[in-house]
């Protein structure tokens, strides 16, 4: 397989991404939202004054996730908006097979077209992300503590919804497999809620429906990690109770055997992908 093939393909593929509509309206969707972390933040500075205060912080960081998470909701509609026309829409068109025509295998197409992908997610979440933060800062004078690690996790996270939203497009038509893969992405969020819920209850039935959810699809698992990132580690010291069942709060970091499980998920979907698109009657 030719890697310049593979990179010829993933440079196209952000090409052919920069023109879509799609592009345009996460634009404005990222203007709103940082123009309304701007002025959120600005006003818990007017309340609070400079962050000093345990309860400033705290709801300092509960603002900041729960901005992220709308940045990561903005990133997960764009990712499989995307996505599901990268090869539904060109088999659907007949683009497919004029391509395939020409000495080029379909393992080579479909890691370009996930390559591509791969570069425009992640640096649409650094970008944003990175300007989110900024804003935070100037703002309200607040520096999560692990801002890279907490951006590299949500943008592991696009990187997981993509990968799916890809697989979906190789059997369902384009449309169908960004609703499916966006829908996938806020039942899990939903279920990992339910399942902080059963954690403040002691009820490991209801726990368990989190972490199943998390196992199947692990944007939720990767979405708390990265909360967890963005939050003072001494606000659970004080505020501990406080963190049992709320959604933009989370207690435990993520483990190393979670994380390698996340990639491991990425790959197998991915190779599924393959093995879907070789199988593909176009």
């Amino acid at each position: 397989m030719s890697v310049r093939v593979i990179l010829t393909i993933a440079r196209l593929t952000l090409q052919e991404a920069a023109r879509r509509r799609v592009l345009r309206s996460l634009a404005v969707l990222t203007v709103l939202l940082l123009a309304v972390s701007a002025w959120g933040f600005s006003r818990i500075d007017a309340e609070f004054g400079d962050l000093t205060s345990g309860e400033a912080r705290l709801a300092a960081a509960m603002v900041l996730n729960l901005v992220m998470f709308g940045l990561s909701l903005i990133a997960a509609l764009g990712t499989a908006f995307l996505a599901g026309p990268t090869l539904a829409g060109e088999i659907e068109s007949g683009i497919a097979l004029a391509v395939l025509g020409r000495p080029v295998r379909r393992a080579a197409i479909l890691l370009g077209k996930w390559l591509g992908l791969v570069v425009f997610g992640t640096g649409f979440v650094a970008a944003a992300g990175l300007a989110l933060l900024l804003i935070v800062r100037g703002t309200a004078g607040y520096w999560p503590p692990e801002p890279v690690t907490g951006l590299a996790l949500l943008a592991g996270q696009a990187v997981a919804l993509l990968t799916l939203a890809l697989l979906l497009s190789t059997a369902i038509s384009p449309m169908a497999s960004g609703i499916v893969a966006v829908g996938l992405f806020g039942a899990t969020w939903v279920a990992g809620v339910v399942g902080n819920v059963g954690v403040a209850l002691a009820n490991p039935g209801i726990e368990r429906i989190g972490t199943v959810s998390q196992v199947l699809l692990p944007t939720d698992g990767l979405w708390r990690g990265a909360m967890r990132c963005f939050q003072d580690p001494s606000l659970f010291a004080q505020f501990g109770q406080a963190f049992e069942a709320h959604p933009f709060l989370s207690i435990a970091p993520l483990t190393v055997p979670y994380l390698l499980w996340s990639l491991l998920w990425v790959l197998i979907v991915l190779a599924l992908a393959g093995v879907a698109f070789q199988r593909r009657d176009l």
